[in-house]
């Protein structure tokens, strides 16, 4: 059996920020970020929280999928960025749905971490342990990101993407994942948990990126891993229908496809409109296109994501 995506929601904060909003705050214009990025705004968290949004996101889910919440055994929940340690953000979203039969946690791989927690949600389902399981990316981006530095804050934003899934018959879901922790000080949010009479050493924590070391480890490993699962699958580059990769840079995006030799047409982006947001970023282009009816029954679909740790995953499915 594999998983079959029977209904997809998101939800992006109601305040957006666009890079004329930006500029007030750093030196950089419009014209800049995106040249550089293809981002044009970003949506951002004013009360709501990564459980809130998440939570958004699974309730549209399961209206489209018109299942009932009690059918879902599992809820994997793939965040940096939750407001609390404990209870996880994945119990959060059970509650707010009304899974009452579901077990849920969450999962922490940064940017890839939706594509990682797609797959995990997969192998539950092909060893037969589950039928129904929901996979949430969400992500408060906003929260983690130095305001004043212009290599980062112009990246990211806020939001949330889930898809419920369900055991059917069909083609065998294939997938790999690879991490270098050598690598990994190229992105890292360090954080310190600092005690009330611990003052003199107090320190903000923000994401700190070798925005160069991630562009060359992104165009490269990308490729690669796709290549990856292409081989496993016994498929051909112009076999797969749609490449949905983690929103993170246009011009990732652009060399990954010229070093495919691939159609950029086949690689859908959506980050003029919302940014960076993380483990977010591919559930929310999914309900995107499935909502427009650009993913078709049948269609191969090649997710792939990537990012701190550092880490990169891709799946290959059947829609």
């Amino acid at each position: 059996m594999v998983g079959k995506i029977c209904g997809t929601g998101s939800y992006a904060p109601h305040r957006v920020m666009d890079n004329h909003d930006l500029a007030k705050i750093v030196e950089t214009s419009d014209e800049w970020i995106r040249e550089r990025t293809g981002i044009g705004k970003r949506h951002i968290i004013e009360e709501e929280t990564t459980s809130y949004m998440a939570g958004q996101a699974a309730l549209r889910a399961v209206e489209q999928s018109g299942i009932d919440p009690a059918e879902i055994e599992l809820i994997i929940l793939a965040t940096s960025s939750s407001e609390t340690v404990f209870p996880c953000a994945a119990c959060e979203v059970q509650k707010t749905i009304g899974a009452v039969h579901a077990a849920g946690y969450d999962m922490n791989a940064a940017c890839t971490g939706f594509v990682l927690a797609f797959n995990t949600a997969q192998a539950y389902i092909s060893a037969g342990i589950c039928k129904t399981v929901m996979v949430i990316g969400a992500d408060s981006m906003s929260n983690l990101v130095d305001w004043t530095d212009r290599s980062t804050c112009i990246l990211f934003g806020d939001g949330a993407g889930a898809v419920i899934l369900r055991a059917e018959e069909g083609m065998p879901v294939h997938m790999a994942a690879h991490s270098d922790g050598v690598k990994g000080p190229a992105l890292t949010e360090l954080s310190r948990h600092r005690k009330d009479w611990d003052k003199e050493n107090d320190s903000e924590s923000y994401i700190h990126m070798d925005g160069q070391a991630v562009f060359k480890f992104a165009v490269r490993k990308v490729p690669e891993i796709i290549e990856e699962v292409l081989d496993q699958a016994g498929m051909r580059l112009d076999e797969v229908d749609h490449f949905v990769l983690h929103q993170a840079n246009r011009r990732i995006i652009e060399a990954v496809a010229k070093r495919l030799k691939t159609d950029i047409s086949k690689f859908p982006m959506n980050l003029e409109e919302y940014a960076n947001t993380s483990a977010a970023t591919v559930p929310i282009l999914l309900d995107e296109l499935n909502r427009k009816d650009v993913l078709k029954r049948g269609e191969k679909v090649m997710l792939s994501g990537f990012g701190a740790g550092l880490t990169w995953a891709a799946c290959l499915f059947e829609w």
